[in-house]
């Protein structure tokens, strides 16, 4: 016959309290018996030990039952590193990393990795990505399928009033090979974090949006690079102040969000051009004594 979990909890307490009230002073007793030669007892100890046993309340031996445990929530706590299986683990070294990031204009709608893997990759770089200060001002949007698809539509639709039609058929079939691509990173920078510490340290007013312009890079890099590793080809685009209020609207976001870049991946339709790369010997010293 079935009992239920708290009935059978129940039952196990009682059995467990009279085993504690009547078994174990019993067995006390014998052992103090079979020890009495060998080493004096104390026999207001062992009373106490006994006194104690038969006095625990029937309520403290019976068990909780289960479903406590299971309605208990998990303590959340803060932490830069996300310990996701989601992340796949590309075979390349970093510096190999870096040397194959291209730019590739030719993107189609395909995915070498899963939407949560891609997620998993822009929140490790929001993570751990460096910024001046320790400011965090990056703020970040992806988007993916069809609202990636919008995005480019929303370009075109803010370009069309301002440049003639011959410049925009030109254009129109640019932002097409964009909107080709499975998804599009908004990379945006905090404005009042800024501000904040334009005031808090004087000496560098002039200076922090530089800085958050370097960290603004250093995310589109890190992410870019990280995407590519992966199988996508990935391009960086800047249609902004254009479409800034109409992005805004669409996926309603802070005003003091301001949009810096764009970043365009998908699957790879084609290879990168050919680099031409300038002597290292003029772009690089050392000193060393």
């Amino acid at each position: 016959m079935f009992l239920p979990v708290s009935f059978r909890s129940f039952l196990f307490g009682v059995l467990f309290s009279a085993l504690a009230l009547f078994v174990l002073p019993s067995i006390l007793k014998q052992e103090y018996k079979s020890i009495g030669s060998n080493m004096a007892v104390n026999n207001s100890t062992r009373n106490t030990a006994i006194s104690i046993l038969a006095n625990m309340s029937l309520k403290s031996l019976i068990f909780r039952p289960r479903t406590a445990a299971l309605n208990s929530k998990p303590i959340q706590t803060a932490s830069r590193h996300l310990t996701s299986t989601a992340v796949t683990k590309s075979a390349k070294p970093f510096m190999d990393a870096v040397r194959s990031r291209r730019t590739i204009y030719a993107l189609n709608k395909t995915a070498p990795i899963s939407d949560s893997q891609i997620q998993t990759i822009v929140k490790e770089a929001l993570l751990n990505t460096p910024s001046s200060f320790n400011s965090q001002t990056t703020r970040l949007v992806l988007l993916l399928r069809e609202e990636h698809d919008k995005f480019w539509d929303l370009t075109k639709e803010s370009l069309k009033p301002l440049i003639s039609a011959e410049q925009f058929e030109q254009t129109s079939k640019k932002l097409d090979g964009f909107k080709a691509g499975y998804g599009t990173i908004l990379f945006y920078e905090d404005q009042p974090t800024i501000h904040s510490l334009e005031e808090r340290f004087a000496t560098y007013a002039d200076k922090f949006q530089q800085w958050s312009e370097h960290t603004s890079a250093m995310h589109q890099f890190v992410i870019w690079t990280a995407l590519e590793a992966e199988g996508f080809g990935a391009n960086l685009q800047h249609y902004n102040p254009v479409v800034d209020v109409k992005a805004q609207k669409q996926w309603n976001l802070p005003e003091h969000w301001s949009l810096k870049a764009q970043l365009v991946f998908g699957g790879r339709e084609g290879e990168p051009n050919v680099k031409e790369f300038k002597p290292v010997e003029e772009r690089f010293r050392v000193f060393s004594s």
